[in-house]
């Protein structure tokens, strides 16, 4: 498998990933500021937020439940669970320490399948507490060596974090962004967050080995500043290639945190890897354990919404497509996969309405502003022969163009017919004719031959030609 990342192929890639999940809650962890992004900088803000003197955090229960829901869609056992300060000084976070969950965390042990059957170890998913934003001003690369100056937005200071941590499963870049894909899918399926990679409510870090195959786990370095599927990818096939130069030059790996650059494709030293110790955790005095019961936990079950895996094998089933396809993954990724239940519903084909929604509703949303009734009448206008595949493309675009239409009506106005098959016959055997050179290099054995016959076909149909048809009668004819 590494060989898909351009790996020498006596080197394996180990790869573990840490997601930072903002939860979508109305209000902060542990106050009542509220939870919003966009806001001016410093107004969502209160003691608890600014770590004031005798300020008390209260814990807010749509956070633990928003939590419960990742580790049930994540397959997680579900355990009582304690909160720790994990002391460190960041000029983001005022009180210099964060509220975390350290040895016994909400969620642990479960798994993630990915859509190419790969599956991925959960080792936890705990809830935390989000720091502030700095923005460093000047220098280069927004980071904070050599800028003039920074800026300190605690906004987001408080705000509720679950971090999902994955075992070291992970062996291709590929299988990296399936499963912050898939993640990603999960947590917007069951309302825990939106996601949003590019407003920071799902941030990456990737923990990075490499190693000879049977051997030990090589010594890992952690990636920050992943902020973009792509920029995942990318990362982990530097970091991966760097490791192995060092270890092929007779140096050492060094245990480090290191900063993903966008600009020029390398990581970079950020600081030397801590060490649990480095964070001296101690329990939370202001905080009591947190025991979900058995019948909370039902609750959340029985409210769960199927996820993206139910889903596309739902639509599989309904479409006769794999689950794995192109079309089944896009339509459920962008949560369209409704709509096309609903043409179904409603008498229409649904491999057809799969084939539409996947090319033509890219931009048009969960909540395709275009009637499902009219879509049916299409793919069954298609389906029944009366249009040829050119024909419902023109449609179809008619329709999402008015936002709705008869899909009958609009083919007779633009005078669309497919041609019956005996009429179609005697307009091959004439092309056939004319093409005699075309013909015998596709009797030959060709492939490419055929493009040529069926596209006169279809000049001399003026398009009416349904071009399956056309191609099952060369084959026939072909013999």
């Amino acid at each position: 498998m590494s060989e898909r990342d351009g790996l020498p192929g006596d080197w394996e890639l180990v790869v573990g990933l840490e997601v930072h999940v903002e939860l979508a809650t109305n209000t902060k962890m542990f106050s009542s500021s509220p939870n919003r992004f966009g806001d001016e900088p410093n107004t969502n803000i209160d003691p608890v937020t600014l770590g004031l003197p005798g300020a008390l955090p209260v814990l807010n229960e749509q956070a633990v439940e928003l939590a419960m829901r990742i580790g049930l869609a994540l397959n997680c056992t579900i355990q009582p669970c304690t909160f720790h300060r994990k002391n460190y000084f960041y000029p983001d976070m005022p009180k210099a320490y964060q509220v975390s969950q350290y040895d016994q965390p909400l969620n642990i042990d479960g798994y993630l399948d990915l859509p190419n059957g790969v599956r991925v170890g959960i080792e936890r998913a705990h809830m935390e507490e989000d720091a502030g934003k700095s923005t460093h001003i000047g220098g280069s690369g927004g980071r904070v060596h050599g800028a003039d100056y920074s800026l300190l937005d605690l906004n987001r200071a408080g705000v509720p974090l679950v971090e999902i941590v994955s075992r070291p499963d992970i062996q291709t870049s590929d299988d990296a962004r399936d499963y912050v894909n898939e993640l990603r899918g999960i947590l917007v399926a069951i309302g825990a967050s939106d996601a949003k990679m590019e407003e920071g409510s799902l941030r990456v870090d990737a923990n990075i080995s490499v190693r000879q195959p049977g051997a030990p786990l090589g010594t890992r370095c952690e990636i920050k500043n992943v902020n973009s599927i792509r920029s995942l990818g990318r990362a982990i096939e530097y970091e991966a290639r760097r490791q192995i130069d060092l270890l092929e030059s007779g140096d050492k790996v060094r245990q480090e945190t290191r900063h993903w650059d966008e600009t020029d494709g390398r990581t970079h030293t950020l600081r030397v890897k801590e060490d649990a110790d480095d964070y001296r955790y101690f329990l939370e005095p202001d905080l009591v354990p947190v025991v979900p019961s058995a019948e909370w936990i039902h609750r959340v079950r029985e409210a769960m919404p199927p996820l993206p895996a139910q889903r596309r094998e739902h639509l599989s089933v309904l479409t006769g497509q794999p689950a794995n396809s192109e079309a089944v993954t896009s339509v459920v990724e962008r949560g369209q996969d409704h709509y096309v239940l609903a043409v179904s519903h409603l008498g229409g084909d649904a491999a057809r309405a799969l084939v539409y929604v996947k090319e033509a509703f890219a931009d048009l949303g969960a909540e395709p502003a275009v009637p499902a009734l009219d879509i049916a009448g299409l793919t069954t206008l298609e389906v029944d022969g009366k249009v040829t595949a050119t024909q419902a493309k023109a449609i179809l675009a008619e329709i999402i163009a008015n936002g709705g239409g008869d899909a009958a009506a609009i083919a007779a106005a633009k005078g669309f017919e497919a041609l019956d098959t005996s009429a179609l016959e005697t307009v091959v055997d004439q092309v056939i004719a004319e093409q005699a050179d075309a013909w015998a290099k596709f009797c030959a054995g060709d492939g490419k031959a055929m493009g040529a016959i069926v596209g006169a076909v279809m000049k001399a149909t003026q398009g009416k030609a349904d071009g399956k048809i056309v191609t099952a009668l060369l084959n026939q004819k072909k013999g």
